[in-house]
């Protein structure tokens, strides 16, 4: 205890010794008043440092605009202008309501395969067109691929896909009912007509020879005053959302992809890595998907194992020339896959197809590595469709091309 006491006097004797005042024990109220005043004197510190700054911006004769501030403007803010037909990201606003062309396209095993230009395709309805045979009615626009066909022959069902898209109707002729609909209904119409299209003289294409160029497609719809298209699209994610939607996307939130996510998503389950659509006929026209985790995209085969492979054409016109000399094979890629079912029978004439497009019935969904088991409805001809879930809330499809198969009430959906 005395050493205590003797270390205190000893400490307290050094102190006086620097103070000449004398020693007078800590208050307990000091630190309030010193700490306030510390703090006022640093609020005044920074004030004065600003003005001192400023002070020699002004006084230097520098323009303010030589401060450089953090470019607050982005995507999110919507400067994007988004496609209608894809949903993808348009370089050009200005081609958003640019032409588009609805083009029939053969899928026969009679020298219509390979076709030229489909990768380019936004929008591809696939239906059986008569025999169990498949055709599509591929959707361009602003297409910049050399070439594009095979042209074949108009279904009434296909028109009935194809008219929210207020296109140009491409084909070789076709059913009456097609054809009467068309003139009636006012269509901007192009069927067979050299002007704009040639035949190819591959001999193995027999008579799935007749081309287009984008070149030729965009001299008609100047030459008729179609400069331009009032599209009803699907509804669509933006490629933000879409990316927070993927199956391994890293989840913070579930997913609602009927709604604007605000930040990562789940997965609504396990990766959907392989589809198989049956159309119930020809086992030829049967189609395999794969999904890509790498591209996000599914690519497509047949039944048979082989690749779906199409000609992919230099972006320039090329002349009217054969795909084969001047194109290179590329395989289907589409971003979204749907299935819809619909009531099909043999029409009246024993060979073409009644597929029902008014109405709604049951639809599969396979997008971002997911599959969404709903409906389709579409309300009129000139309605476009919409694609349900379980709920009744309208999926919005992911961004980049996509396929739409019309699978007969007797085909089948397996994955």
């Amino acid at each position: 205890m005395d050493e205590k006491i003797k270390l205190n006097t000893a400490n307290a004797d050094l102190r006086a010794a620097f103070e000449p005042a004398a020693y007078e024990p800590k208050k307990t109220k000091a630190p309030k008043r010193k700490y306030a005043a510390m703090f006022a004197g640093g609020v005044v510190g920074i004030i004065g440092g600003v003005a001192c700054i400023l002070y020699t911006v002004l006084a230097g004769g520098a323009e303010l605009t030589e401060i450089n501030f953090p470019d607050m403007s982005s995507s999110e803010q919507g400067d994007a202008t988004y496609s209608t037909l894809t949903g993808e990201v348009l370089a050009d606003a200005s081609q958003k309501n640019a032409p588009i062309y609805c083009i029939q396209t053969p899928n026969g095993t009679d020298g219509a395969r390979p076709q030229a230009g489909l990768t380019e395709a936004g929008v591809i309805f696939e239906a059986v067109a008569e025999a169990g045979i498949t055709r599509f009615a591929a959707i361009y626009q602003n297409p910049k691929t050399a070439i594009i066909g095979p042209i074949r022959s108009l279904r009434i069902y296909y028109l009935e896909w194809d008219t929210p898209f207020d296109c140009t109707i491409v084909h070789a002729g076709g059913s009456g009912d097609a054809l009467a609909a068309v003139a009636a209904g006012g269509y901007k119409d192009l069927s067979e007509d050299y002007s704009y299209m040639y035949r190819g003289t591959y001999s193995s294409r027999l008579w799935n020879n007749l081309f287009t160029t984008a070149a030729a497609l965009e001299k008609f719809s100047a030459s008729h005053g179609y400069d331009s298209a009032n599209a009803k699209g699907f509804a669509r994610m933006t490629p933000e959302e879409s990316e927070r939607a993927r199956v391994d996307a890293l989840a913070t939130e579930k997913l609602d992809i009927t709604k604007a996510a605000s930040g990562n998503t789940s997965a609504l389950s396990a990766t959907i890595n392989n589809v198989a659509l049956r159309f119930g006929g020809l086992a030829s026209f049967n189609v395999n998907y794969s999904y890509d985790a790498t591209t996000n995209r599914y690519t497509r085969g047949y039944e048979s194992g082989a690749a779906h492979d199409v000609y992919d054409c230099a972006r320039e016109d090329l002349g009217e020339k054969n795909p084969e000399d001047v194109c290179t094979l590329t395989q289907m890629t589409p971003s979204v896959v749907v299935a819809m079912i619909v009531s099909e029978s043999r029409a009246s004439d024993n060979y073409h197809e009644d597929i029902t497009t008014v109405g709604s019935g049951r639809a599969y969904i396979f997008q971002n590595g997911t599959a969404v088991e709903g409906s389709w409805r579409k309300d009129s001809v000139a309605d476009q469709i919409k694609f349900l879930d379980a709920d009744g809330n309208e999926v919005r499809l992911a961004p980049g091309q996509t396929i739409v198969s019309a699978i007969p009430n007797y085909g089948s959906v397996e994955y």
